[in-house]
């Protein structure tokens, strides 16, 4: 009886789950191929936040200079974040060229200066007709910024690019590839079906003026996270605008992994912490399904010693098919943006994943973290 109740509680999520994947991969096959670049009408602005970025700030700096683009169309804002290191004196050492400038958030918003006012500071004091965000530590290809804007058309209102962690040793930074490349290849395909729901503001471009009619960051600044997937999500909300992602290695934005399990654990709690906070409910219910989905595949592990009869066999099937179904995401994705070679980890990724989503996605809910040496809650 048992056993019967469980299969028709949980049967739905396991079909939500497995049509979920496979329009991943349809949208990944419907992404449009970004051939060349060109120089938009449109003045850019590129806004790059930064907090005691010391290690990493002149290599962003340098990854702007040599930017092929013409100087004269765009303008870089870096906002310095409270930084409390040498980040800003290295920044105002070693600038040379005229059209990048350096921002610092009002001391009365200090106590409170995350990302998110860092971000709406730079496009408050910017130019441009078009807002590019980059992060402080990452390296960013010569050709990355006119391939990025190439897809740009007067019905287009948001570009998402692709982000990929640089390459290093240790099974570790394995992991953290795969999985984020996983992330990255999971808002391409779902974007590529017009139902976007995730984005990384490493690497994203919209139009100023969508921004403010759709009202910024508005009402989520009590969040410290978001500023990327919620400003989309608000954007597609308007049914009038196209998103896009750009399908070309050329606009990759390159960045570090987490230095150790602590680092990697509070990011991931702090991306996990504004799941239930997204203002479409489609998104939040696509969110709690995946979620039971997990839930549901873990209880089947632990149901094992229970009745190893049923539950083993059931778990077995399930687990299998999502390793095939998602494998066939990661290889088409990993095909059209980054290298196959991770793919070889897949698999121990995936015995990973399962207690990583529920432990993640519970302590993000209700769980503290730190980011930048600040301590935050959701």
């Amino acid at each position: 009886m048992l056993e019967k109740i469980f299969l028709i509680l949980f049967f739905p999520i396991i079909i939500y789950y497995f049509c979920f994947i496979v329009n991943i991969y349809r949208g990944l096959n419907k992404l449009e191929k970004w051939q060349g670049d060109r120089i938009i009408e449109e003045y850019i602005s590129i806004i790059i936040p930064f907090r005691n970025e010391s290690e990493n700030i002149l290599q962003i700096l340098s990854s702007i200079e040599n930017q092929n683009y013409p100087k004269g169309k765009y303008e870089v804002i870096f906002v310095n974040d409270s930084s409390n290191d040498d980040s800003l004196e290295k920044l105002k050492t070693n600038i040379k060229d005229k059209n990048i400038n350096i921002i610092s958030v009002p001391i009365e918003f200090e106590s409170k200066a995350h990302k998110k006012r860092a971000i709406r500071y730079g496009i408050e004091k910017s130019k441009g007709d078009i807002i590019v965000t980059t992060d402080a530590d990452c390296i960013l290809k010569n050709n990355w910024l006119k391939t990025l804007v190439n897809g740009f058309d007067k019905k287009t209102a948001l570009i998402s690019g692709p982000v990929e962690f640089l390459e290093e040793n240790g099974l570790f930074n394995k992991f953290q590839k795969l999985e984020f490349s996983s992330l990255i290849i999971t808002g391409a395909g779902l974007i590529g079906i017009n139902k976007p729901l995730i984005c990384n503001g490493a690497n994203l471009a919209y139009r100023k003026k969508v921004f403010d009619e759709v009202g910024g960051f508005d009402g989520q600044l009590s969040l410290s996270s978001g500023d990327d997937e919620i400003l989309m999500q608000r954007i597609w909300k308007k049914k009038k605008y196209k998103i896009k992602f750009c399908y070309n290695k050329e606009a990759l934005s390159f960045t570090k992994a987490n230095k150790n399990l602590n680092e990697f654990y509070n990011q991931r709690k702090r991306w996990a912490s504004k799941g239930l906070f997204y203002e479409l409910k489609s998104t939040v219910t696509s969110i709690v399904l995946i979620f039971l989905f997990y839930l549901f595949l873990f209880s089947l592990l632990v149901l094992s010693f229970y009745n190893i009869n049923f539950y083993l066999p059931l778990f077995a099937s399930v687990f299998f098919l999502k390793i095939i179904l998602e494998f066939a995401v990661m290889y088409k994705g990993s095909s059209l943006l980054f290298n196959k070679k991770i793919l070889k980890y897949f698999l121990i990724t995936e015995i990973i994943h399962l207690p990583y989503i529920l432990i993640l996605a519970i302590s993000g809910v209700f769980g503290n973290f730190s980011w930048k040496d600040r301590k935050l809650t959701r």
